[in-house]
Protein backbone atom coordinates (compact mmCIF):
# COMPACT_ATOMS: atom_id res chain seq x y z
CA UNK A 1 0.00 0.00 0.00
CA UNK A 2 1.18 3.25 -1.19
CA UNK A 3 2.37 6.72 1.28
CA UNK A 4 1.16 9.15 0.55
CA UNK A 5 2.84 12.74 0.34
CA UNK A 6 1.04 15.89 -0.29
CA UNK A 7 2.38 19.33 -1.10
CA UNK A 8 0.30 22.41 -1.35
CA UNK A 9 2.38 24.45 -3.30
CA UNK A 10 1.01 27.99 -3.59
CA UNK A 11 1.95 30.93 -5.87
CA UNK A 12 1.20 34.40 -6.93
CA UNK A 13 -1.13 32.97 -9.39
CA UNK A 14 -2.33 29.56 -8.76
CA UNK A 15 -2.25 27.07 -6.03
CA UNK A 16 -2.31 23.38 -6.60
CA UNK A 17 -1.93 20.20 -4.60
CA UNK A 18 0.43 17.57 -5.00
CA UNK A 19 0.25 14.18 -4.38
CA UNK A 20 3.40 12.03 -4.69
CA UNK A 21 4.45 8.39 -3.74
CA UNK A 22 7.21 6.06 -4.42
CA UNK A 23 6.98 3.69 -7.00
CA UNK A 24 9.77 1.30 -8.53
CA UNK A 25 12.24 3.55 -7.25
CA UNK A 26 11.07 6.55 -8.41
CA UNK A 27 8.83 9.48 -7.26
CA UNK A 28 4.88 9.74 -8.81
CA UNK A 29 3.10 12.46 -8.79
CA UNK A 30 -0.85 13.18 -9.24
CA UNK A 31 -2.23 17.37 -9.50
CA UNK A 32 -5.53 16.36 -7.28
CA UNK A 33 -6.68 20.23 -7.25
CA UNK A 34 -5.96 23.08 -8.68
CA UNK A 35 -7.07 26.47 -7.65
CA UNK A 36 -6.82 30.86 -8.99
CA UNK A 37 -5.06 33.18 -6.65
CA UNK A 38 -3.85 37.13 -6.90
CA UNK A 39 -3.73 39.77 -5.13
CA UNK A 40 -7.05 41.51 -4.59
CA UNK A 41 -7.64 45.19 -4.63
CA UNK A 42 -9.07 46.26 -0.94
CA UNK A 43 -9.43 49.89 -0.18
CA UNK A 44 -6.68 50.98 -2.22
CA UNK A 45 -4.48 48.20 -1.28
CA UNK A 46 -3.16 44.69 -2.62
CA UNK A 47 -3.97 42.35 -0.14
CA UNK A 48 -4.36 38.78 -0.55
CA UNK A 49 -7.43 37.06 0.51
CA UNK A 50 -6.18 34.35 3.26
CA UNK A 51 -9.76 33.36 3.96
CA UNK A 52 -10.36 31.92 0.67
CA UNK A 53 -6.92 30.58 0.17
CA UNK A 54 -7.51 28.07 3.66
CA UNK A 55 -11.10 27.43 1.89
CA UNK A 56 -9.28 25.94 -1.17
CA UNK A 57 -6.62 24.02 0.61
CA UNK A 58 -9.24 22.29 2.50
CA UNK A 59 -11.57 21.93 -0.75
CA UNK A 60 -8.17 19.90 -2.27
CA UNK A 61 -7.63 17.56 1.33
CA UNK A 62 -11.28 16.45 0.59
CA UNK A 63 -10.25 16.07 -2.87
CA UNK A 64 -7.76 13.29 -1.90
CA UNK A 65 -9.96 11.84 0.42
CA UNK A 66 -12.84 11.30 -2.44
CA UNK A 67 -10.24 9.92 -4.27
CA UNK A 68 -9.30 7.51 -2.06
CA UNK A 69 -5.68 8.88 -1.99
CA UNK A 70 -5.56 10.10 1.63
CA UNK A 71 -1.22 11.66 2.99
CA UNK A 72 -0.32 10.40 5.73
CA UNK A 73 2.03 13.71 5.31
CA UNK A 74 1.58 17.32 4.06
CA UNK A 75 3.20 20.85 3.83
CA UNK A 76 2.59 23.84 2.50
CA UNK A 77 4.84 26.13 1.13
CA UNK A 78 4.26 30.11 -0.75
CA UNK A 79 5.92 32.84 -1.99
CA UNK A 80 7.81 35.03 0.97
CA UNK A 81 7.99 38.07 2.31
CA UNK A 82 4.39 38.48 3.00
CA UNK A 83 2.89 37.54 6.67
CA UNK A 84 0.13 38.02 9.13
CA UNK A 85 0.16 39.79 12.49
CA UNK A 86 -2.46 38.06 14.85
CA UNK A 87 -4.32 39.40 18.21
CA UNK A 88 -4.57 37.72 21.71
CA UNK A 89 -7.19 35.44 20.48
CA UNK A 90 -5.29 34.40 17.21
CA UNK A 91 -7.32 36.74 15.04
CA UNK A 92 -5.64 38.90 12.13
CA UNK A 93 -5.06 42.07 12.53
CA UNK A 94 -5.45 44.64 9.77
CA UNK A 95 -4.96 43.87 6.18
CA UNK A 96 -3.06 40.76 4.85
CA UNK A 97 -0.63 43.08 2.52
CA UNK A 98 0.83 41.33 -0.31
CA UNK A 99 4.30 42.35 -1.68
CA UNK A 100 3.69 44.55 -4.37
CA UNK A 101 1.47 47.07 -2.60
CA UNK A 102 2.98 50.41 -2.62
CA UNK A 103 3.10 51.35 1.58
CA UNK A 104 6.51 50.22 1.73
CA UNK A 105 7.66 53.47 -0.80
CA UNK A 106 10.32 55.34 1.45
CA UNK A 107 10.29 52.94 4.43
CA UNK A 108 13.87 52.23 3.36
CA UNK A 109 15.33 55.17 4.54
CA UNK A 110 12.81 54.87 7.98
CA UNK A 111 14.73 51.57 8.68
CA UNK A 112 18.04 53.70 7.95
CA UNK A 113 17.67 56.40 10.17
CA UNK A 114 18.05 53.26 12.89
CA UNK A 115 20.87 51.55 11.07
CA UNK A 116 22.90 51.47 7.60
CA UNK A 117 22.42 49.43 4.45
CA UNK A 118 25.39 47.99 4.73
CA UNK A 119 25.54 47.50 8.25
CA UNK A 120 21.83 45.58 8.11
CA UNK A 121 23.20 43.40 4.74
CA UNK A 122 26.51 43.02 7.05
CA UNK A 123 24.31 41.59 9.78
CA UNK A 124 21.63 39.42 7.41
CA UNK A 125 22.95 38.79 4.13
CA UNK A 126 19.75 39.78 2.36
CA UNK A 127 19.35 41.66 -0.45
CA UNK A 128 17.43 45.16 -0.56
CA UNK A 129 14.14 44.61 -1.70
CA UNK A 130 11.77 47.62 -0.96
CA UNK A 131 9.15 44.48 -0.26
CA UNK A 132 11.12 42.73 2.11
CA UNK A 133 9.18 42.02 6.00
CA UNK A 134 11.49 44.38 7.59
CA UNK A 135 10.23 47.15 5.60
CA UNK A 136 6.68 46.33 5.09
CA UNK A 137 6.59 45.94 9.14
CA UNK A 138 8.46 49.57 9.11
CA UNK A 139 4.99 50.48 7.01
CA UNK A 140 2.96 49.23 9.56
CA UNK A 141 5.01 51.09 12.52
CA UNK A 142 4.87 54.44 10.66
CA UNK A 143 1.08 53.94 9.52
CA UNK A 144 -0.62 51.75 11.69
CA UNK A 145 0.95 51.37 15.28
CA UNK A 146 -1.77 50.41 16.98
CA UNK A 147 -1.35 46.76 15.00
CA UNK A 148 1.74 46.20 16.51
CA UNK A 149 0.71 47.57 19.90
CA UNK A 150 -1.98 44.79 19.56
CA UNK A 151 -0.07 41.91 17.95
CA UNK A 152 0.84 38.63 20.05
CA UNK A 153 2.00 37.09 17.51
CA UNK A 154 3.62 37.10 13.40
CA UNK A 155 3.30 34.05 11.12
CA UNK A 156 4.46 33.90 7.45
CA UNK A 157 1.93 32.94 5.13
CA UNK A 158 2.71 28.96 4.95
CA UNK A 159 3.06 29.32 8.75
CA UNK A 160 -0.11 30.75 8.83
CA UNK A 161 -1.80 27.74 6.57
CA UNK A 162 -0.02 25.29 9.40
CA UNK A 163 -1.60 26.92 12.08
CA UNK A 164 -4.49 26.32 10.43
CA UNK A 165 -4.20 23.29 9.98
CA UNK A 166 -2.82 22.18 13.77
CA UNK A 167 -3.45 24.97 16.36
CA UNK A 168 0.61 24.72 16.14
CA UNK A 169 2.36 27.92 15.97
CA UNK A 170 5.64 27.29 14.23
CA UNK A 171 8.12 29.60 12.09
CA UNK A 172 9.78 27.89 9.23
CA UNK A 173 13.46 29.32 8.85
CA UNK A 174 13.67 29.40 4.98
CA UNK A 175 10.91 31.65 4.85
CA UNK A 176 11.54 33.81 8.07
CA UNK A 177 15.15 34.50 6.45
CA UNK A 178 13.24 36.37 3.69
CA UNK A 179 12.46 39.10 6.46
CA UNK A 180 15.48 40.29 6.55
CA UNK A 181 15.32 40.14 9.96
CA UNK A 182 17.60 36.89 10.57
CA UNK A 183 20.65 36.42 11.33
CA UNK A 184 23.24 33.89 9.58
CA UNK A 185 25.97 32.83 11.95
CA UNK A 186 22.80 32.18 14.87
CA UNK A 187 20.21 31.08 12.30
CA UNK A 188 17.23 32.89 14.59
CA UNK A 189 15.91 36.23 14.95
CA UNK A 190 18.39 38.72 14.94
CA UNK A 191 16.62 40.20 18.56
CA UNK A 192 19.21 43.05 18.66
CA UNK A 193 18.02 44.35 15.11
CA UNK A 194 14.20 43.74 16.29
CA UNK A 195 14.84 46.25 19.10
CA UNK A 196 16.77 48.37 17.20
CA UNK A 197 13.55 48.82 14.70
CA UNK A 198 11.44 49.04 17.80
CA UNK A 199 9.39 45.79 16.04
CA UNK A 200 8.21 43.89 19.23
CA UNK A 201 9.96 40.67 20.25
CA UNK A 202 7.11 38.83 21.15
CA UNK A 203 5.52 38.61 17.79
CA UNK A 204 8.63 36.31 16.80
CA UNK A 205 8.37 32.70 17.86
CA UNK A 206 10.32 30.04 17.54
CA UNK A 207 12.12 29.23 14.11
CA UNK A 208 11.78 25.43 13.03
CA UNK A 209 14.09 23.83 10.52
CA UNK A 210 12.43 22.14 7.26
CA UNK A 211 11.88 18.85 8.35
CA UNK A 212 10.62 19.67 11.50
CA UNK A 213 6.95 18.27 12.54
CA UNK A 214 4.76 20.79 13.27
CA UNK A 215 1.66 18.49 14.49
CA UNK A 216 -1.25 16.64 13.23
CA UNK A 217 -5.07 18.14 11.81
CA UNK A 218 -7.05 19.77 14.65
CA UNK A 219 -9.84 17.41 15.90
CA UNK A 220 -11.95 20.54 13.86
CA UNK A 221 -10.31 19.93 10.56
CA UNK A 222 -9.95 15.91 11.36
CA UNK A 223 -14.36 16.14 11.20
CA UNK A 224 -14.42 18.57 7.96
CA UNK A 225 -11.84 16.88 5.84
CA UNK A 226 -12.55 13.16 7.49
CA UNK A 227 -8.97 11.89 8.11
CA UNK A 228 -6.39 12.82 10.43
CA UNK A 229 -2.45 14.06 8.94
CA UNK A 230 0.76 15.22 10.27
CA UNK A 231 1.78 17.79 9.11
CA UNK A 232 5.57 18.02 8.27
CA UNK A 233 7.70 21.80 7.48
CA UNK A 234 9.24 21.75 4.14
CA UNK A 235 11.12 24.62 2.95
CA UNK A 236 8.34 26.88 3.05
CA UNK A 237 9.75 29.08 0.65
CA UNK A 238 8.71 28.06 -2.93
CA UNK A 239 12.12 29.01 -4.00
CA UNK A 240 13.79 27.05 -1.29
CA UNK A 241 11.36 23.94 -2.20
CA UNK A 242 12.75 24.04 -5.75
CA UNK A 243 15.90 24.04 -4.92
CA UNK A 244 15.79 20.69 -2.73
CA UNK A 245 14.93 19.16 -5.95
CA UNK A 246 17.83 20.29 -8.30
CA UNK A 247 18.05 17.53 -10.40
CA UNK A 248 21.93 16.88 -9.60
CA UNK A 249 24.29 16.05 -7.03
CA UNK A 250 27.48 18.13 -7.88
CA UNK A 251 28.05 20.49 -4.95
CA UNK A 252 27.74 24.32 -6.11
CA UNK A 253 26.00 23.70 -8.93
CA UNK A 254 24.40 26.21 -10.56
CA UNK A 255 20.14 26.78 -10.82
CA UNK A 256 17.46 29.23 -11.94
CA UNK A 257 14.70 28.86 -10.13
CA UNK A 258 12.29 29.71 -13.32
CA UNK A 259 8.88 31.13 -12.32
CA UNK A 260 7.15 34.61 -11.25
CA UNK A 261 10.14 35.69 -10.29
CA UNK A 262 13.85 33.93 -11.68
CA UNK A 263 15.88 33.08 -8.95
CA UNK A 264 19.28 32.40 -10.07
CA UNK A 265 22.07 31.21 -8.07
CA UNK A 266 24.17 29.08 -6.25
CA UNK A 267 24.27 26.61 -2.52
CA UNK A 268 26.96 28.07 0.39
CA UNK A 269 27.85 26.34 3.28
CA UNK A 270 28.28 30.47 4.97
CA UNK A 271 26.67 32.99 3.90
CA UNK A 272 28.51 35.98 1.87
CA UNK A 273 27.82 39.04 4.32
CA UNK A 274 30.69 41.26 2.21
CA UNK A 275 30.44 44.86 0.92
CA UNK A 276 31.14 43.33 -2.12
CA UNK A 277 27.98 40.58 -2.37
CA UNK A 278 25.97 43.98 -1.34
CA UNK A 279 26.92 46.05 -3.91
CA UNK A 280 26.21 43.45 -6.97
CA UNK A 281 22.86 42.87 -4.85
CA UNK A 282 23.17 39.31 -4.03
CA UNK A 283 21.06 37.36 -0.98
CA UNK A 284 22.03 34.75 1.05
CA UNK A 285 18.54 33.14 1.86
CA UNK A 286 18.23 30.28 4.17
CA UNK A 287 17.67 26.77 2.54
CA UNK A 288 17.59 23.30 3.53
CA UNK A 289 20.32 21.82 6.40
CA UNK A 290 21.48 25.15 6.56
CA UNK A 291 22.79 25.77 3.15
CA UNK A 292 22.55 29.26 2.19
CA UNK A 293 21.02 29.63 -1.25
CA UNK A 294 23.28 32.30 -2.67
CA UNK A 295 21.03 34.48 -5.54
CA UNK A 296 19.83 37.18 -7.32
CA UNK A 297 15.90 38.10 -8.04
CA UNK A 298 15.17 38.73 -10.96
CA UNK A 299 11.35 39.81 -12.48
CA UNK A 300 11.43 36.69 -14.54
CA UNK A 301 7.87 35.33 -15.84
CA UNK A 302 5.85 37.60 -14.17
CA UNK A 303 7.18 40.39 -17.23
CA UNK A 304 5.48 37.62 -19.64
CA UNK A 305 2.15 36.86 -17.55
CA UNK A 306 2.02 40.43 -17.32
CA UNK A 307 1.72 41.06 -21.03
CA UNK A 308 -0.37 37.70 -21.73
CA UNK A 309 -2.89 39.49 -19.82
CA UNK A 310 -3.40 42.28 -21.88
CA UNK A 311 -3.36 40.57 -25.04
CA UNK A 312 -6.50 40.80 -26.90
CA UNK A 313 -6.57 36.83 -27.20
CA UNK A 314 -5.11 34.56 -24.13
CA UNK A 315 -2.37 33.07 -26.35
CA UNK A 316 -0.50 30.01 -24.41
CA UNK A 317 2.80 30.36 -23.11
CA UNK A 318 4.23 27.69 -26.04
CA UNK A 319 2.50 29.80 -28.42
CA UNK A 320 4.31 33.05 -27.51
CA UNK A 321 7.39 31.38 -27.09
CA UNK A 322 6.88 30.11 -30.59
CA UNK A 323 6.18 33.69 -32.10
CA UNK A 324 8.74 35.39 -30.28
CA UNK A 325 11.28 33.53 -31.35
CA UNK A 326 10.62 34.40 -35.37
CA UNK A 327 11.19 38.02 -34.37
CA UNK A 328 14.12 40.36 -35.40
CA UNK A 329 13.77 42.89 -32.62
CA UNK A 330 16.67 43.72 -30.94
CA UNK A 331 16.12 45.78 -28.44
CA UNK A 332 16.43 45.51 -24.25
CA UNK A 333 15.27 46.43 -21.33
CA UNK A 334 16.87 46.23 -17.30
CA UNK A 335 14.09 43.33 -15.96
CA UNK A 336 15.10 44.32 -12.35
CA UNK A 337 14.28 48.23 -12.99
CA UNK A 338 11.69 49.05 -10.62
CA UNK A 339 9.10 50.25 -12.82
CA UNK A 340 8.44 46.56 -14.20
CA UNK A 341 7.24 46.02 -10.70
CA UNK A 342 3.82 46.76 -11.08
CA UNK A 343 2.89 48.59 -13.85
CA UNK A 344 -0.46 49.83 -15.11
CA UNK A 345 0.44 48.36 -18.19
CA UNK A 346 3.23 46.05 -18.53
CA UNK A 347 3.02 46.56 -22.71
CA UNK A 348 3.61 50.38 -22.02
CA UNK A 349 6.18 50.04 -19.53
CA UNK A 350 8.35 48.32 -21.96
CA UNK A 351 7.36 50.46 -25.04
CA UNK A 352 8.56 53.18 -22.63
CA UNK A 353 11.93 52.13 -21.42
CA UNK A 354 12.66 51.32 -24.80
CA UNK A 355 11.60 54.78 -26.06
CA UNK A 356 13.45 56.33 -22.97
CA UNK A 357 16.68 54.17 -24.10
CA UNK A 358 16.83 55.27 -27.71
CA UNK A 359 16.21 51.42 -28.75
CA UNK A 360 13.50 49.98 -31.21
CA UNK A 361 9.75 50.39 -29.59
CA UNK A 362 8.09 47.10 -30.31
CA UNK A 363 5.29 47.48 -32.19
CA UNK A 364 3.04 44.00 -31.47
CA UNK A 365 2.61 41.70 -28.72
CA UNK A 366 5.20 39.36 -30.61
CA UNK A 367 8.07 42.30 -30.59
CA UNK A 368 6.84 42.59 -26.81
CA UNK A 369 7.20 38.61 -25.74
CA UNK A 370 10.96 38.32 -27.63
CA UNK A 371 11.97 41.87 -26.23
CA UNK A 372 11.14 40.50 -23.00
CA UNK A 373 12.74 37.00 -23.92
CA UNK A 374 15.99 38.35 -24.61
CA UNK A 375 15.97 40.83 -22.30
CA UNK A 376 15.68 37.62 -19.09
CA UNK A 377 18.65 35.54 -21.15
CA UNK A 378 20.80 39.04 -20.97
CA UNK A 379 20.36 39.17 -17.59
CA UNK A 380 21.10 36.10 -16.31
CA UNK A 381 24.42 35.69 -18.45
CA UNK A 382 24.92 39.35 -16.21
CA UNK A 383 24.63 37.42 -13.12
CA UNK A 384 26.60 34.77 -13.93
CA UNK A 385 29.58 36.40 -14.51
CA UNK A 386 29.06 38.42 -11.20
CA UNK A 387 28.53 35.10 -9.22
CA UNK A 388 31.34 33.53 -10.85
CA UNK A 389 33.47 36.51 -9.65
CA UNK A 390 32.01 36.42 -6.56
CA UNK A 391 32.20 32.90 -5.49
CA UNK A 392 35.30 32.24 -7.39
CA UNK A 393 33.65 29.12 -9.40
CA UNK A 394 33.21 28.39 -13.08
CA UNK A 395 29.87 27.21 -13.79
CA UNK A 396 29.37 25.11 -16.66
CA UNK A 397 26.03 23.97 -16.68
CA UNK A 398 22.59 25.97 -15.29
CA UNK A 399 19.81 23.66 -13.93
CA UNK A 400 16.60 25.35 -14.88
CA UNK A 401 13.89 24.04 -12.46
CA UNK A 402 10.04 25.24 -11.70
CA UNK A 403 7.03 26.03 -13.99
CA UNK A 404 9.75 28.39 -16.46
CA UNK A 405 11.59 25.45 -17.84
CA UNK A 406 8.86 24.87 -19.50
CA UNK A 407 9.75 27.86 -21.61
CA UNK A 408 11.98 26.24 -24.56
CA UNK A 409 12.54 29.44 -26.03
CA UNK A 410 13.56 31.31 -22.73
CA UNK A 411 15.53 27.82 -22.12
CA UNK A 412 17.27 28.09 -25.53
CA UNK A 413 18.08 32.03 -25.35
CA UNK A 414 19.25 31.49 -22.00
CA UNK A 415 21.85 29.08 -23.56
CA UNK A 416 22.66 31.36 -26.02
CA UNK A 417 23.33 34.21 -24.02
CA UNK A 418 24.94 32.93 -21.07
CA UNK A 419 27.26 30.23 -23.44
CA UNK A 420 26.50 26.73 -21.19
CA UNK A 421 24.39 24.25 -21.45
CA UNK A 422 20.82 24.95 -20.04
CA UNK A 423 19.09 21.26 -18.19
CA UNK A 424 15.45 22.17 -18.11
CA UNK A 425 13.04 20.42 -15.64
CA UNK A 426 11.82 19.46 -13.79
CA UNK A 427 8.69 22.17 -13.94
CA UNK A 428 7.09 21.00 -10.74
CA UNK A 429 10.21 21.25 -8.70
CA UNK A 430 8.95 23.46 -6.04
CA UNK A 431 6.24 21.05 -5.26
CA UNK A 432 9.03 17.84 -5.74
CA UNK A 433 11.13 19.75 -3.16
CA UNK A 434 8.18 20.25 -0.56
CA UNK A 435 7.49 16.82 -1.15
CA UNK A 436 11.34 15.12 -0.74
CA UNK A 437 11.68 16.91 2.69
CA UNK A 438 8.38 15.11 4.09
CA UNK A 439 9.74 12.29 2.85
CA UNK A 440 13.26 12.52 4.05
CA UNK A 441 11.48 12.91 7.72
CA UNK A 442 9.51 9.94 7.03
CA UNK A 443 12.76 7.94 5.84
CA UNK A 444 12.17 7.50 2.25
CA UNK A 445 15.62 8.90 1.76
CA UNK A 446 18.91 9.11 3.98
CA UNK A 447 19.19 12.43 2.99
CA UNK A 448 19.31 15.42 0.42
CA UNK A 449 21.62 13.86 -1.95
CA UNK A 450 19.83 10.49 -2.39
CA UNK A 451 16.37 12.69 -3.01
CA UNK A 452 18.39 14.87 -6.07
CA UNK A 453 19.49 11.24 -7.33
CA UNK A 454 15.53 10.49 -6.86
CA UNK A 455 14.91 13.65 -9.01
CA UNK A 456 17.88 12.79 -11.75
CA UNK A 457 15.89 9.08 -12.39
CA UNK A 458 12.60 10.56 -11.85
CA UNK A 459 11.63 13.34 -14.25
CA UNK A 460 12.68 13.68 -18.08
CA UNK A 461 15.30 16.51 -18.34
CA UNK A 462 15.78 18.24 -21.62
CA UNK A 463 19.27 19.77 -22.87
CA UNK A 464 20.31 22.84 -24.44
CA UNK A 465 23.25 24.14 -26.38
CA UNK A 466 24.09 27.37 -27.49
CA UNK A 467 24.00 27.69 -31.34
CA UNK A 468 20.77 25.52 -30.95
CA UNK A 469 17.35 26.88 -32.62
CA UNK A 470 14.43 24.58 -30.51
CA UNK A 471 11.02 25.65 -29.80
Amino acid sequence: MNTYYLAVDIGASSGRHILGWMEDGKLRLEEIYRFPNGMKHVDGSLCWDVKALFYEIKEGLKRCREAGKIPSFMGIDTWAVDYVLMDEKDQILGKTYGYRDGRTNGMDMKVYEEISLKDLYARTGIQKQMFNTIYQLMAVKQKEPELLERAESMLMIPDYFHFLLTGVKRTEYTNATTTQLVSPVSKDWDYDLIDMLGYPRRIFGEIGRPGTLVGNFSKKLQKEVGFDCQVVLPAAHDTGSAVVAIPTTEENALYISSGTWSLMGTELLEADCSLESQMVNFTNEGGYEYRFRYLKNIMGLWMIQSIRKEFEEEYSYGYLCEQAQKQKIVSLVDCNDDRFLAPPSMVEAVKEYCRGTGQQVPENEWEIAAVIYNSLGKCYGDTISQLEKMTKERYDRIYVVGGGSNAEYLNQVTAEYTGRTVYAGPGEATAIGNLLVQMIYNQEFEGLKKARECVQKSFDIKKYEKGELLC
